[in-house]
């Protein structure tokens, strides 16, 4: 199991890609940056949050959404073709289940 180190919020103009279909995607902004280490103190990554609460790995994320790669849009460019407008958390969510964990 991994355990959350830190969380930072994302500046603007990051987006999570996720395929929805061969040749479908869609981008969601990212909300937060969470570093996860392993519980063993080993292996150390970094995952972002997007707006509707998935991030790569989640159990939850939206069925056969498949995550594609973090990008970056500088926000005077404007979002990415495939984006969504930031949207309300999908019903009976409360958005993600990121616990802090103290640190040393």
């Amino acid at each position: 199991m991994k355990r959350i180190v830190e969380i930072v919020p994302a500046r603007p103009g990051w987006y999570a890609r996720w395929r929805l279909s061969p040749e479908d995607t869609r981008c969601y902004p990212v909300s937060l940056w969470a570093l996860l280490e392993e519980a063993d103190g080993t292996g150390r990554e970094v995952v972002g949050v997007d707006c509707i609460g998935q991030w790569p790995g989640a159990d939850d994320n939206e069925a056969g959404g498949e995550f594609v790669r973090y990008l970056f849009q500088t926000p005077d460019s404007g979002p990415p073709d495939d984006a969504e407008p930031p949207a309300a958390p999908r019903r009976g969510t409360t958005g993600p289940r990121l616990q802090p964990v103290a640190t040393p």
